[in-house]
C-alpha cells in the first residue's frame, strides 16, 4: 500500500525537525521531501501536526494467557495503537508466566494473529517466577524474548541475583528489575510520609526502592551484565544510577507518565486508580526524576501498563490492586505536563518514548528514508477530557479520569498500515 503524509513537522532519528512529506512504499519511508506527488495510494493531511517515530513501551502488562478478564493481547494492542504505541514490551507476569519457549510461541504467535502493533515478549529470570530457580535463558533467547525480568516478584536472594547476572551476561541478555525490597515494603499501599499517616494508610518507604537498587548495582558492576530499573519513583534512586553511570555500570531506566506528574496527595480521597508500584510520591521526588530525565541519567518513559477489572479496584485502599492503566494517556500526560510547560522539548518526548527505548531493547526506531514505517502523527494543542469509558483497554483503572489534558494522538501507523485513525478522515487517490 502506498501512502503519503503530508505538510506535517516530521521530527526524525537525528532529532531534527522539518515540515515534509513522507512517501511509504510497502511499509518502508521511500521519501522525506516537499511537494511529494502520487498518483495513487493513500494521503493523510498532518498539516499543524507533528509526525514522529512511533512510541515504544518497555513496560506492557498484556496479561495473556491466564488474565484475559483483564486484558487480552487484541485489547492491549488496540489501546497501544490509541496510545500512539507502535511496538510494546510485554512483561511476563501471565498465567502460565513467559518462562518457557512454547509459552513464548504462544504469545508471538497470538500477537501475530491478534495483535495490532508489534509485540516483544520478555522472558521470566526464574520458573514460576518464583524466585528459586533460573529459567533456560539460552532457549527463550533463542525463543525471541527480547529482556528477561521477574516483574513485579524482585530476587530477594542476592545470591541468585548474581546468578541470573552472571547468565544473562553470558546469552547477551538485557535484565530488567522492579527494585523493591519487601522486608521494607511489607504492606505498604502508598508512600510513607505526611500523607500516609494523615490519612491512616500503611506507608512504603523510599528505602525500599533504595535499597533493592544500590545491591543491583552492585551486582551489576560485578557481573557486566546490562542492566534495566523499572519505574524508578524516588530522588535516591535518581542519584544512585547518576552515579553507577559515572562509574560505568551498564545501566538504563525508566520512569512513569503517572510517577513524573502526580503526587501523593492524589491518594486523599482514596481513589484506588492511583494505587500503584511504585507508589505516587512528592513533589521533590517529581523534580528529581524530570532532572534525571534532562541530564540523560534516565533514558525512558514507560508506561508500566496495568489493566485491572473494575472488581480488582473497587474494594477498600489497601485491599485494591496496584496498577495504573497507561498506554492510551502516556502521551497527553507528558505533553500536559512536560512538554507545554516547557520542562522538556517535543524531541526530548520522542527519545525517551520511542529512540532510547528502542535501543535499549535491541529494535530499529526513527523517521528515515529506508526505514519501516513506524509513525504516530499527533496534535500537541487540542485539549481533551480523559474519559475511561472510551478507552480500547479492558482497563479502565486510570488517576487521570475527567482531568482535561492537551495533545491527542492522530494517526498510528505500524510498517506503513494505519492500525489507529482518530477521525477515519482518510484521502484515497486513485488511478
Amino acid at each position: 500500500m502506498r501512502m503519503i503524509i503530508k505538510n506535517g513537522t516530521v521530527i526524525d532519528r537525528f532529532g531534527s525537525e522539518v515540515k515534509a512529506d513522507i512517501l511509504i512504499d510497502y511499509g518502508i519511508i521511500k521519501a522525506i521531501d516537499k511537494n511529494i506527488q502520487a498518483s495513487d495510494g493513500i494521503v493523510i493531511d498532518a498539516t499543524g501536526k507533528y509526525v514522529l517515530p512511533g512510541f515504544v513501551d518497555m513496560h506492557t502488562h498484556l496479561r495473556q494467557p491466564g488474565f484475559e478478564e483483564k486484558e487480552t493481547i487484541k485489547t492491549g494492542t488496540e489501546a497501544a495503537a490509541a496510545g500512539g504505541y507502535t511496538t510494546v514490551a510485554c512483561m511476563p507476569n501471565t498465567n502460565p508466566p513467559i518462562d518457557n519457549e512454547i509459552v513464548v510461541e504462544y504469545v508471538k504467535s497470538i500477537a501475530q494473529r491478534e495483535g495490532v502493533v508489534k509485540v516483544l515478549p520478555i522472558g521470566a529470570m526464574t520458573k514460576g517466577m518464583k524466585g528459586e530457580e533460573i529459567t533456560e535463558m539460552a532457549k527463550l533467547k533463542k525463543a525471541g524474548v527480547v529482556a528477561l525480568s521477574d516483574d513485579g516478584f524482585p530476587i530477594m536472594s542476592a545470591g541468585l541475583m548474581k546468578r541470573i547476572m552472571t547468565y544473562g551476561k553470558m546469552y547477551d541478555l538485557l535484565m530488567i528489575t522492579h527494585c523493591e525490597d519487601k522486608t521494607l515494603s511489607g504492606e505498604g499501599v502508598m508512600n510513607s510520609g505526611v500523607i500516609s499517616t494523615m490519612i491512616g494508610l500503611k506507608g512504603i518507604p523510599r528505602e525500599a526502592e533504595e535499597v533493592m537498587l544500590a545491591r543491583n548495582i552492585i551486582l551489576a558492576k560485578s557481573t557486566g551484565v546490562r542492566i534495566h530499573i523499572a519505574h524508578i519513583s524516588t530522588k535516591g534512586s535518581v542519584e544512585l544510577i547518576r552515579e553507577a553511570k559515572e562509574k560505568g555500570v551498564k545501566i538504563t531506566a525508566e520512569v512513569t507518565p503517572h510517577n513524573l506528574t502526580l503526587t501523593d496527595e492524589a491518594v486523599y480521597n482514596y481513589d484506588t486508580n492511583t494505587k500503584a508500584y511504585p507508589p505516587l510520591r512528592t513533589r521533590e521526588d517529581i523534580e528529581a526524576l524530570i532532572e534525571g530525565l534532562k541530564d540523560g541519567t534516565i533514558d525512558a518513559i514507560a508506561t508500566d501498563h496495568a489493566p485491572h477489572t473494575k472488581d480488582d479496584k473497587k474494594v477498600p485502599y489497601d485491599m485494591a490492586a496496584f496498577g495504573i492503566s497507561g498506554l492510551e494517556t502516556a502521551f497527553s500526560v507528558i505533553n500536559t505536563f512536560l512538554v507545554q510547560t516547557g520542562k522538556i522539548t517535543i524531541k526530548e518526548l520522542v527519545n525517551y518514548m520511542s529512540i532510547n527505548p528502542a535501543k535499549i531493547l535491541g529494535i530499529s526506531s526513527g523517521i528515515k528514508v529506508g526505514s519501516i514505517a513506524d509513525i504516530v502523527i499527533v496534535d500537541p494543542y487540542e485539549e481533551y477530557v480523559v474519559d475511561k469509558d472510551k478507552f480500547k483497554s479492558k482497563g479502565k483503572n486510570t488517576p487521570f479520569h475527567g482531568m482535561k489534558l492537551k495533545g491527542v494522538v492522530e494517526y498510528t501507523i505500524v510498517e506503513g498500515q494505519i492500525k489507529y485513525a482518530r477521525d477515519r478522515k482518510i484521502e484515497k487517490i486513485e488511478v
